[in-house]
């Protein structure tokens, strides 16, 4: 069984959290998802537990504090797409949801990338590459 990766990120309002990947196209695993969390499935070896607070503040250890995405950055989450087109059209989808632009899109040719502040401020970057670059 390959490497799974389960992303614990800390979210202010669920209902709202939810309802902005759902418009990126991604689903929730029921069996994951409650009032406290949800199970944002990105494939079949990603996934992204939004917490609320309550939820959050039963992983981190006493005398450490939840970061607040608006303010600081504890991580970018890095996607790879298949295409440019599919960049632009997760970002677009994104921007229409009300995520906002982090940084402007960098073209270097073999790689493609935009990059987005989701709803709580988390940055997600999104990018392309041509694998035949890599090939040496």
């Amino acid at each position: 069984m390959p490497t799974q990766i389960f992303v614990n990120m800390h979210v202010k309002d669920l209902a709202r959290s939810k309802a902005f990947f759902e418009k990126l196209g991604y689903n929730f695993n029921p069996q994951f998802t409650d009032e406290n969390a949800a199970s944002l499935v990105i494939s079949d070896t990603i996934y992204c537990m939004l917490l609320t607070t309550g939820q959050m503040e039963r992983f981190v250890p006493k005398g450490k504090t939840i970061a607040d995405a608006s303010r600081t950055t504890e991580v970018l989450l890095a996607l790879s797409f298949d295409s440019k087109e599919a960049v632009n059209a997760i970002y677009d989808k994104a921007i229409a949801a009300g995520a906002t632009e982090c940084r402007p899109a960098e073209d270097h040719g073999f790689m493609y990338s935009k990059s987005f502040n989701d709803l709580d401020g988390h940055i997600w970057e999104i990018f392309w590459f041509d694998p035949k670059a890599l090939q040496s």
